[in-house]
């Protein structure tokens, strides 16, 4: 992982893979959610359902290359709670 571009990991399946908040997976997250500003980001994000935290997983998978497994990420078996720790360490690393 290259923490200094904002890379974090997360065990899928027993795999590591790389999730990185870029600025197209924030474009992303920001028009699945219907937020216009980062500060209305950051208050959608504070309740989130087990949907919405794949669909941040899947952009912010996308942004760290893992293409494959954002496309099947709904199948797979992933903790939820090491998920959303990933999801916050991801957006922290990029945006501090």
């Amino acid at each position: 992982m290259n923490g200094a571009r904002g890379e974090v990991s997360l065990e899928i399946e027993g795999v590591a893979r790389r999730l990185c908040l870029t600025l197209g997976a924030l474009a992303e997250i920001e028009t699945a959610f219907g937020c216009r500003t980062l500060a209305d980001l950051q208050a959608r994000l504070r309740t989130l359902s087990a949907a919405e935290l794949t669909t941040l997983l899947a952009a912010l998978l996308r942004g760290g290359g893992e293409v494959e497994t954002a496309a099947k990420i709904a199948e797979l078996n992933v903790d939820a709670g090491q998920a959303a720790r990933a999801v916050a360490e991801a957006f922290r690393a990029a945006l501090g």
